[in-house]
């Protein structure tokens, strides 16, 4: 299997104190939830930030995960993990495209127990790959040969490929921005999941200043059923897609 290197940066202890609580909670959300969407409704929230290191801690505590990048407009990993190690990266897009097969498109990384599905080249239009039967037989191949399947998806509110993305998965985790994301937007966020019925995992609150305690009544109200899902709150170190 062909190997990628990546580079992860230290996080400051808040930061990681969240991220370990969001892994240790995804542990008890059921053997056959695998395939677990991380998502955002608008461009930087975190969803990226999130995804990958959410990714990183299940693998790091021993359990094989893989995670797909299905940002075909505006991936990051590539460039923020400074990939390398691998001459030519044949990714999602080829695979989608039927220019390479499975084997062809899941590498190993330097982190034990972790995969990736990268994304080889932006595309201005990926809606029609996305909605190939392609993916579908992807992710249920990657939840036999992995316990979890972490998804970094487009955002909700920016095109349809998040819902379609969402209506594969087994659950989400969705990011907000701390302060600058609307009610209404988040709530129609989760209303879309429903929709494509897309179980709701959790809630990511990102950018929060921790000098503070505002951002619990941010959260707190206005949300209805869906508040009984919770939230794990970063700090403002973590202010990426």
């Amino acid at each position: 299997m062909k190997e990628i290197q990546m580079t992860f940066s230290d996080l400051p202890y808040e930061v990681e104190e969240a991220l370990n609580r969001l892994r240790v909670n995804i542990k008890f959300c059921g053997k056959n939830t695998r395939k677990i969407l991380v998502i955002s409704s608008v461009p930087n929230e975190g969803k990226s930030f999130t995804s990958a290191n959410l990714w990183k801690m299940l693998a790091e505590a021993g359990f094989p995960s893989v995670l797909v990048d299905v940002d075909l407009r505006k991936s990051v990993l590539k460039n923020r993990h400074l990939f390398s190690g691998a001459d030519e990266i044949i990714g999602l897009d080829y695979y989608l495209s039927g220019q390479a097969e499975y084997q062809d498109v899941v590498y190993k990384t330097n982190i034990p127990n972790a995969y990736i599905v990268p994304c080889s080249n932006l595309l201005e239009n990926p809606s029609p790959l996305l909605e190939d039967p392609r993916l579908e037989e992807l992710m249920d191949k990657l939840a036999e040969d992995y316990r979890y399947v972490i998804i970094d998806s487009p955002p909700l509110d920016s095109v349809s490929d998040g819902a379609l993305v969402a209506s594969l998965c087994d659950g989400a985790i969705l990011v907000v921005r701390s302060g600058e994301t609307s009610r209404s937007l988040i709530k129609n966020s989760m209303m879309q999941l429903e929709r494509v019925k897309c179980r709701l995992l959790g809630v990511v609150l990102n950018r929060v200043d921790m000098e503070r305690r505002a951002y619990k009544k941010y959260y707190g109200k206005g949300y209805g059923k869906y508040y009984k899902y919770g939230y794990y709150g970063y700090g403002r170190s973590s202010d990426k897609k």
